[in-house]
């Protein structure tokens, strides 16, 4: 697999260690609130619950992405990327935020292309 597509999946999998990170525990802060568009402190505080399940989720495509990286598993990180491509979609679609698309999925179907050259 070359450099580029290495690089780039570990970047999706840093990228999704930081969703972990605002979703499960700076949910409720100014910058979660604000990295999100929230309405206000007490959506975030009503909706906390739900952000770090999703939060989990993210740090499981983190791992599996970096643990395929450590194996140098070519089919692991095929799978975990083309997760987080559809993840990517899903999100957007559902949350109406094209920007989820561009910053989940694009990154992802970089690395996927690259995994491919």
């Amino acid at each position: 697999m070359s450099t580029i597509a290495i690089i780039l999946a570990t970047i999706v999998a840093l990228e999704h260690l930081y969703f972990l990170i605002l979703e499960m525990f700076l949910w409720t802060t100014p910058k979660g609130i604000k990295a999100f568009g929230l309405k206000s402190k007490q959506f975030a505080e009503d909706t906390k619950v739900l952000a770090a399940n999703q939060g989990l989720y993210n740090g499981f495509l983190a791992a599996g992405l970096g643990y395929s990286l450590i194996t140098d598993n070519k089919e692991f990180i095929i799978f975990f990327l083309i997760c987080v491509t559809i993840a990517g979609i899903y999100g957007s679609y559902s949350t109406k935020q094209i920007k989820l698309f561009y910053v989940q999925s694009i990154p992802a179907i970089l690395a996927l292309l690259f995994c491919f050259i």
